[in-house]
């Protein structure tokens, strides 16, 4: 099977690859075409997805679909972005009909359920690897950004921690648990849900926002920095699931909430007046802390004491997690 008729069966004839709002031009061109309105602008951002570093080498294919788009996103939903269509650059080490009907399926799953369209990319031999970029839009003024948090603001998140890093050592066959507990991990791990809504919602509210990738802890670093503000992590506040800890120890189960990384649940920073009226509004919105004067981030325990972690997430390139 030949580039061209890989692409013709298996991505541009799925229903997240017809036109929608939003995309004058699809799959089929040297460019797609994307109609931003009047006031608003592009949100962009690219993921990669290596064979080996973000999944394992053998996986489900449907559900590797679902979890490639998923993660890329969560960052439009960070920045506060309507979704609007995705790029798919894959490179396959070799084609089988099977492997690439299950991850269209997941792909286009989870491509409707963000309301995305599918307009272009490449496909290429090689190591197993997918670079997903993300387009969406946002009335201008209103993208979140990580730089302004300011001192006084509540932390918050969007939502239990730890359940992706929770589900690791079931995708990599290292533990066993009830299905009942390891069925809510492995969702959360293999299909997460980008809280697009959550970010359209805080636009003009929260001064500063990312989605969890590396962890808790180093994450809020990235805000802490841009930002040039101190962030404080009431230790006791980090929301935890019922999975997490029913599979793992008291300490495990906190290390994955502060530190595991694959949340992709969003971290922002809010003035206190704005969080009524989200609340009472149906949001997830999980207070852990506050900005504060200073510089870098701190967990405190319930007497006030430093007891921040050496290590607070995945980096690349690093060989400790």
């Amino acid at each position: 099977m030949g580039e061209f008729e890989l692409i013709r069966n298996y991505f541009a004839a799925a229903p997240c690859a017809q036109l929608g709002e939003g995309v004058a031009l699809g799959i089929g061109d040297d460019c797609a075409l994307l109609s931003v309105a009047a006031g608003e602008q592009l949100a962009i951002s690219t993921d990669t997805l290596v064979a080996g570093v973000h999944f394992p080498d053998a996986c489900d294919p449907f559900l590797l679909g679902q979890r490639a788009l998923g993660v890329s996103a969560s960052d439009l939903a960070a920045m506060g972005a309507s979704p609007l269509a995705f790029t798919l650059a894959l490179t396959l080490p070799e084609v089988s009909a099977a492997w690439l009907e299950a991850f269209a399926r997941g792909l286009n799953e989870m491509a409707q359920g963000c309301s995305m369209r599918l307009i272009g990319g490449d496909t290429t031999r090689g190591p197993l690897s997918l670079t997903v970029t993300v387009f969406g839009s946002v009335p201008i003024g209103l993208a979140m950004t990580r730089s302004g948090a300011k001192p006084g603001d509540l932390l918050c998140v969007g939502g239990p921690l730890g359940d992706g890093a929770g589900a690791l050592p079931l995708v990599l066959n290292q533990r066993s648990a009830e299905a009942s507990t390891t069925q809510a991990l492995l969702a959360r791990y293999w299909s997460p849900q980008p809280q697009l809504e959550l970010g359209m919602a805080l636009r003009g509210k929260a001064t500063s926002s990312l989605d969890i990738s590396d962890g808790l802890l180093a994450d809020c670093g990235h805000i802490a920095t841009a930002s040039g503000v101190g962030l404080r992590i009431e230790r006791d506040k980090v929301p935890m699931s019922d999975a997490l800890r029913a599979f793992f120890d008291a300490d495990e189960a906190l290390n994955a909430a502060l530190s595991g990384g694959d949340d992709y649940r969003l971290a922002f920073t809010l003035p206190a007046s704005c969080l009524a009226e989200l609340v009472e509004a149906g949001w997830p919105v999980f207070v852990i802390g506050q900005v504060v004067d200073g510089r870098g981030v701190v967990l405190i325990d319930e007497q006030g004491r430093d007891v921040t972690p050496l290590t607070r997430g995945y980096q690349h390139f690093r060989e400790t997690r």
